[in-house]
């Protein structure tokens, strides 16, 4: 694979890369990623994300599997009594008023109606490609709930499985940096080797 040259390669952290083959484009966002996907004509092309980039034009990439644009992850904080879960869910859907999350993101509060130090969960389930920036949120808003964490798509699954009741739920909203472009916009444009 080769990438083309970008001036400013740091603007693009986050972002990513698609092989489509023949030619290689930079600067996607996620949702331009499943569109690309969602296309029969470009559908096997591989994906890397832009972890890092330098002065000089380099990249740091990671490969991402087309499978994980159709997955959830999530994180799950676990409490004995209510009345911390709650805090728990309280301290996150302020948080995210004042520093938005990366994605959008469902916030649950749940009793699982167990006996035991697991009865009651605050969950954050997202889009399973932005666990690395799920984490670093938590880190930013200096989160530390739950007695017991557990977190990735297989307990989203499992969630989604278990008897439950949904005690309170909200949905966190964030304002992308950058504002994903339309399908017909994507797909008139993937010969453009800097997408932006």
């Amino acid at each position: 694979m080769i990438l083309p040259y970008v001036q400013d390669p740091s603007r693009l952290r986050g972002l990513y890369v698609y092989d489509f083959g023949e030619w290689t484009a930079v600067g996607y966002t996620a949702e331009e990623i499943a569109i690309l996907l969602d296309d029969e004509t470009y559908r096997d092309g591989k994906i890397y994300k832009i972890h890092r980039a330098t002065p000089d034009g380099q990249m740091e990439l990671r490969g991402i599997s087309p499978a994980r644009f159709n997955l959830e992850s999530g994180m799950f904080f676990y409490r004995s009594e209510l009345e911390p879960a709650r805090s728990d869910f309280e301290q996150l859907r302020t948080a995210a008023e004042k520093t938005q999350p990366p994605c959008r993101v469902f916030l649950h509060l749940a009793d699982r109606a167990a006996d035991g130090p697991q009865r009651y969960l605050t969950a954050l389930i997202f889009p399973a490609e932005y666990e690395d920036e799920i984490g670093r949120w938590l880190t930013v808003i200096a989160f530390n709930g739950g007695d017991l964490a557990e977190g990735g798509v297989s307990h989203v699954t499992n969630y989604n499985e278990q008897e439950k009741t949904l005690l309170e739920r909200q949905q966190l909203w964030n304002r992308p940096a950058i504002t994903s472009r339309s399908p017909d916009e994507v797909l008139a444009g993937v010969r453009q080797a800097v997408q932006r």
